[in-house]
């Protein structure tokens, strides 16, 4: 939003609001910011690197997002769209070991891919910070504890629709892919190539073949 001063302001400076300086696209913005906190992670990435790579001072930083900590849950909630077309297979009409192949899968696509950091925004995110950002953490983890129960929604379901042993532990084997997709994240940080990944991804894809009734 773009502040119209009228001319009592213009005259006596000190009565001028803060604002946003000069407009700019909020979401390409973000998407610098995005990209710097996934390289960098949330304590890595400083207010200067973040003005750097969004081209913006710090002052629209703040008048944009307020604060680091929203400006880092707007980069996350931006990052979950990247892979909405992976993740919604686990509303699509398939069994559960397609639904899961294509998860897994996406995601070494993802973590492999070479235009932007590597590895999960999210997976390995905050795992270890100052205590003054544990809210941030705290943060972070409810979002693996949705995913973790999106997971063991979908494991639920295959029970139910019969494309699932009926004696399969649903939590257990949603904890086991959700490791397994941690994993995956970190070995891409550690340069793991896209075949790597899918040798990991393949794998996974096995072991819930195995309770595939």
């Amino acid at each position: 939003m773009i502040i119209v001063k009228n001319s009592t302001d213009m005259k006596n400076p000190a009565t001028r609001r803060r604002g946003r300086p000069p407009a700019f696209d909020r979401e390409t913005v973000l998407s610098a910011a995005r990209e710097t906190f996934w390289a960098h992670g949330y304590e890595g990435a400083s207010i200067a690197d973040l003005t750097a790579a969004m081209g913006i001072t710090p002052q629209s930083l703040y008048a944009a997002f307020n604060s680091k900590a929203d400006l880092y849950r707007a980069a996350l909630e931006q990052y979950r769209t990247l892979g909405s077309d992976t993740f919604s297979a686990l509303g699509d009409p398939i069994d559960t070991v397609s639904a899961f192949e294509c998860i897994l899968r996406g995601s070494a696509e993802i973590f492999s891919a070479p235009e932007h950091p590597k590895g999960c925004m999210i997976s390995t995110a905050v795992l270890n910070c100052a205590s003054e950002n544990d809210v941030i953490a705290d943060h972070v983890a409810a979002m693996r504890r949705r995913s973790l129960d999106a997971f063991t929604a979908r494991i639920e379901r295959g029970i139910r629709e019969g494309d699932i042993k009926a004696g399969t532990n649903p939590r257990a084997l949603a904890r086991f892919l959700g490791a397994i997709i941690q994993g995956m994240s970190v070995k891409a940080r550690d340069g793991a190539s896209l075949e790597e990944l899918l040798d990991i991804a393949n794998f996974a894809i096995s072991e819930v073949a195995r309770h595939h009734a």
